[in-house]
């Protein structure tokens, strides 16, 4: 049974028709929110980063949200396989003590614990991130606008309840309560531009630099009730910032003015808007937006022989409670089988077979 599918928007299809895929074709990289989903990646990323793209040399723009944006930001690291391997170990084992009486850990204890990892990641690293020679960093986050803007016990829910309610109507009204901020690496003090359409959803584009790097990661990971939101990060607008999956849960993003293809490393078909729109089926379709995007993605029949049937996730944390080693043992079994991807994507690329792609 093959693994990987391969799904290309109809531009990308012509492209792959007429010429296959080399490294220098690729322009946009996605990495989108998911939580441990993103888990399944890790083999993929490491092929891509390590392997495949330093056979090129064009400037290529990496945009992610939540575990994106953190898979990202750690592949502009220097030997960014190691690196990646380090974010998927620190992402498998990570665990929160329960004090007597919990059910769950607060979210200020998670929080803190994130934020731990994030400086143990990048702190006095922030530079080589942020001036790697080829990637250019965009880190999606979701600002709150309105009784959104300051996060607290009863405003939150509030908020939010507001916000699922407007984006039942549309989602571009959803702006009216959070708005899409994007923090990017910069050239000459400028941020870069972005390498997508904001015309879709209210947007503010501001830089990602040595300040506020830090914040807006663990901002852009930071799901509501589960996380705090991150507030006041410097030199952006003020207020709360929440996932940037919120907004943007996987990038469903206009990259067809990008100058070259987008190559999406996912762990579905499909590329969902944003994520209150996880059970608005209607809003799952492959758009114009993705004429230009190749999607690299398990196949289903093939999650259904990992344990359990299905993609590490977060409910994982609630099946296996304090037992650390089980959920570990799950989540490496899983991980280790997903190496297919990342070899049976390799053999593709040796030998482009147009019958393994299917349109997006």
């Amino acid at each position: 049974m093959k693994a990987l599918a391969i799904y290309a928007g109809p531009k990308a299809m012509q492209h792959l028709q007429a010429q296959g895929l080399k490294a220098q074709d690729i322009a946009v990289i996605p990495g989108a929110a998911g939580g441990p989903k993103g888990l399944l990646l890790g083999p993929l990323d490491r092929f891509l980063f390590g392997e495949w793209l330093p056979t090129s040399d064009q400037a290529i723009d990496l945009v992610g949200a939540s575990i994106g944006a953190w898979r990202m930001a750690t592949a502009c690291l220097p030997q960014p396989a190691k690196e990646l391997q380090a974010l998927e170990d620190a992402y498998i084992h990570q665990h929160y003590e329960l004090l007597p009486g919990q059910t769950k850990p607060t979210a200020a204890q998670v929080s803190a614990d994130f934020s731990a990892n994030l400086h143990r990641f990048y702190s006095g690293r922030e530079q080589q991130v942020l001036q790697h020679p080829r990637y250019k960093l965009h880190v999606v986050t979701s600002h709150g606008r309105g009784i959104l803007n300051h996060a607290s016990p009863w405003r939150t829910p509030v908020g939010y309840a507001g916000a699922y309610i407007t984006n039942l109507v549309h989602r571009r009204a959803m702006g009216a309560w959070l708005e899409r901020v994007v923090f990017s690496s910069s050239f000459m003090g400028q941020p870069h531009d972005l390498p997508f359409a904001t015309d879709d959803y209210r947007t503010r584009h501001v830089v990602l630099n040595e300040r506020n790097f830090l914040s807006a990661v663990q901002a852009s990971c930071a799901i509501p009730f589960v996380l705090e939101a991150v507030n006041d990060i410097p030199d952006a607008p003020k207020g709360s910032y929440w996932d940037g999956g919120i907004t943007d849960y996987h990038l469903h993003l206009d990259y067809r003015a990008a100058p070259g293809l987008t190559l999406y490393p996912h762990f579905q078909k499909n590329v969902v808007p944003g994520w209150l729109d996880k059970a608005l089926k209607w809003r799952h379709g492959s758009t114009a937006f993705l004429d230009t995007t190749i999607v690299l993605a398990p196949r289903p029949e093939w999650v259904k022989t990992l344990p359990h049937g299905k993609l590490p996730d977060r409910s994982d944390f609630v099946t296996y409670g304090q037992d650390l080693n089980a959920r570990v043992a799950v989540w490496q079994t899983a991980v280790g089988e997903a190496q297919r991807l990342a070899d049976e994507f390799a053999q593709w690329l040796d030998k482009p077979d147009m019958r393994l792609v299917q349109p997006l």
